[in-house]
């Protein structure tokens, strides 16, 4: 062969890979800090999907951009030192309007109706939160919200400063990073920072699969949730590290009140989403499952997680039609505490509930049903909680080995001794004044309790009752409970049951069990 030709051949494959990569400098993206990058980054994309698929590389700099749209067989690998950072500007990002919002505007990255598509590297996405929120304020609950609380208007009050916050939004974009109906999807290792909004949303899409991503939004920062699923399927989220104002991951199904162009009503149920090896911390809740949901979820595995510095640790929470069933939880460390202002949730480490929340009674709640709790350590500042209600009773949920320190809170006195059922219809049962037993369960059907270890860490509040409370239940089965009463209240007994049949309570001294109205 020919030297040249030789030289050709060895060549070959190099240039075939570099014909597969758009750098955005070569549409003219500076990564300054401040020239406006985003019609650069959108032609290479477009170039890039258009020669049917490859690499959109960021490599180090500063890139301001307004809304970028992603598309089908596109990688955007964000090199290490690359940060797309989101414009001060709303003018650069792309508007709609929604009769009752007016106008809002997405985010930094959007995607709809692809496949294959990814976002990589170790650079990172920074959202911009601090020019879209005023940080020297604080929102606050209204006098109407705290009725029912046992401190009615000094609820959660802050003498001075914006103590836990939240701070107080401005004009802003909406989720930064979202896929719509895409199938085989992928972020991995990138940092995702300072989101306005929510931080990575997935709505309707099939096959995705998210590693190691960091990601920092803010416990300051209200609505700005880490990772959200909407009616999704085969998922698997791992070794991520998130830290989030609102919660920090959440999988839903479809919640009419995000109905916004590019997100598409469907009726399909979000299933089969495995989550591991995670740190999660939330002003709210660490993991939250269902909420205002019309689509079911199910089959949902969680394991090996840490949920640290939260206000709820797990909340599995159903207020719509979509039933909530199969989610197994295990080998979890969660702590949680109580917080100031206006943040759902009141240190919780386990919180489910079935109440209704949408108002139009024609359409039947779901149900939270086949729930398993194994080897799950708690810390927290208040009890779990497992809330049904006529309407909506829970059904087969397990704690196994579970082991509990319920510790004294330095904002008691402020914020203790109330259950938070907030996104519920009827006020009065809403965010309301209880005494508060280590675990506490209502309507309730195939209750287990197995291997369960209660710790009262200095307790001081009077507000504090018994081990165990169980009312309105059926099947209810108790064995290995190691706890008593709360110290501070010498009425407290270790298990209290009302109003149930078939219980079955094992290994509790009988001094310590009182039933009422118990056939």
């Amino acid at each position: 062969m020919p030297a040249k030709l030789c030289l050709l051949a060895c060549l070959l494959p190099a240039l075939t890979a570099s014909a597969q990569t758009y750098s955005i400098k070569g549409y003219g993206a500076t990564g300054d800090g401040h020239t406006v990058a985003t019609r650069a980054l959108q032609q290479a994309v477009d170039a890039c999907n258009q020669a049917g698929g490859g690499t959109v590389e960021v490599p180090a700099g500063t890139y301001v951009i307004g809304t970028v749209f992603l598309k089908s067989n596109v990688e955007l690998h964000l090199a290490s030192g690359a940060v797309l950072k989101g414009s001060a500007n709303l003018a650069d990002y792309h508007a709609y309007t929604l009769p009752e919002y007016g106008q809002n505007y997405y985010g930094m990255l959007f995607t709809e109706n692809a496949e294959n598509v990814a976002i990589t590297g170790q650079g990172t996405v920074d959202g911009n939160n601090p020019v879209f929120y005023d940080f020297t304020r604080a929102k606050t609950l209204d006098t109407a919200t705290t009725r029912y609380t046992r401190q009615k208007s000094n609820y959660r009050h802050v003498a001075s400063g914006i103590g836990d916050g939240p701070v107080v939004p401005r004009d802003r974009p909406r989720q930064m990073v979202v896929f719509s109906e895409c199938q085989r999807v992928r972020v991995s290792n990138v940092s995702l920072l300072n989101s306005p909004f929510w931080t990575l949303h997935f709505a309707d899409c099939t096959g995705v699969a998210v590693t190691g991503v960091r990601l920092y939004s803010g416990l300051l920062v209200p609505n700005a949730d880490g990772i959200d699923f909407t009616d999704c399927q085969n998922v698997t989220v791992s070794d991520c590290d998130i830290q989030a104002g609102d919660d920090a991951l959440v999988v839903g199904g479809y919640n009419h009140h995000f109905e916004i162009p590019g997100f598409h009503r469907r009726r399909r149920a979000s299933e089969n989403i495995v989550i591991t090896n995670c740190n999660l911390q939330s002003a709210s809740s660490g993991i939250r499952i269902g909420y205002l949901d019309q689509n079911p979820v199910r089959n949902v595995t969680v394991s090996n997680c840490n949920i640290t510095n939260s206000t709820r640790g797990i909340n599995i929470c159903l207020r719509d039609e979509g039933s909530l069933e199969n989610l197994t939880f295990s080998n979890i460390r969660i702590e949680t505490r109580l917080r100031t202002g206006d943040w759902w949730g009141n240190g919780e480490p386990i919180h489910l509930s079935a109440v209704r929340g949408n108002a139009d009674t024609s359409v039947p709640l779901g149900q939270i049903r086949n729930v398993q709790f194994n080897n799950i350590t708690c810390r927290g500042e208040n009890g779990i909680l497992v809330y049904g209600s006529a309407e909506s009773v829970i059904k087969d949920v397990t704690f196994n080995n579970v082991t509990f320190d319920f510790v004294a809170s330095p904002l008691n006195d402020v914020a203790g001794g109330n259950v938070d059922l907030r996104g519920n219809l009827d006020p009065r049962v809403g965010l309301f004044a209880r005494d508060i037993p280590g675990l506490l369960a209502e309507h309730v059907q195939g209750l287990t309790i197995r291997d369960f270890t209660l710790c009262w860490v200095g307790p001081r509040a009077t507000f504090l009752s018994n081990g165990l409370e169980v009312n309105h239940f059926q099947d209810l089965r108790v064995s290995g409970f190691r706890g008593t009463g709360a110290p501070t209240n010498p009425q407290a007994k270790a298990v209290v049951l009302r109003d149930g049949t078939g219980a079955a309570v094992a290994g509790v001294p009988k001094n310590q069990v009182v039933r009422t109205g118990v056939r």
